[in-house]
């Protein structure tokens, strides 16, 4: 029998923890270029390309309405795992996933980018934790779409390869009616 307590309870949220150094071995330039391929691999539609920087203990927020209490406690316009993110590209590549049948142009403008510091994950070691803020145009039959905001990236070294742990989106809007997500953010 469930509790009440254990209904209320939520594991703490994704982006919770202690802030620690800046973990050793982490190159500016080389984060700059990883966060511009994400980019660039999602804005070209290049879903296998951009699945496979994921690690398999991946998050993918966006929250509705400010920063996000927690995402398993309040609406979110995307909360995906590592299978979801899986699931998602499968159906995108179907093509009948009709929001983005045909897919969106777009192209994304990625700047201010900050090395924020580390975030211990499960495993014991220490994850990168990177600042941006992005501009993303959207152009459509519908017409063009301007999204913007700020994303949060944890990022891992694996097998000398930088590979994405998580990535929250807070659209700079995101307290309003939202019309189709059906891209990448």
């Amino acid at each position: 029998m469930v509790t009440v307590n254990a209904l209320t309870e939520l594991p703490p949220r994704p982006d919770a923890g202690e802030l620690v150094a800046i973990p050793q071995g982490w190159e500016v330039r080389e984060v700059e270029q990883f966060l511009y391929r994400e980019a660039r691999l999602a804005d070209e539609n290049d879903y296998d390309g951009w699945e496979a920087l994921w690690t398999n203990d991946a998050l993918y927020w966006v929250p509705v309405d400010g920063e996000g209490d927690h995402p398993r406690s309040t609406v979110s316009v995307i909360f995906d795992n590592r299978n979801r993110i899986s699931t998602r590209m499968k159906q995108v590549k179907t093509g009948k996933r009709y929001a983005q049948a045909p897919p969106s142009n777009l192209r994304r403008i990625i700047g201010n980018v900050e090395l924020i510091g580390g975030r211990e994950n499960a495993a014991g070691g220490v994850d990168l934790e990177v600042g941006a803020n992005f501009m993303a145009l959207e152009s459509r039959p519908r017409g063009n779409e301007l999204w913007g905001g700020r994303v949060t990236y944890r990022l891992r070294q694996v097998d000398g390869q930088i590979r994405l742990v998580y990535k929250k989106v807070v659209l700079v809007d995101n307290e309003r009616p939202l019309p189709t997500l059906g891209f990448l953010i």
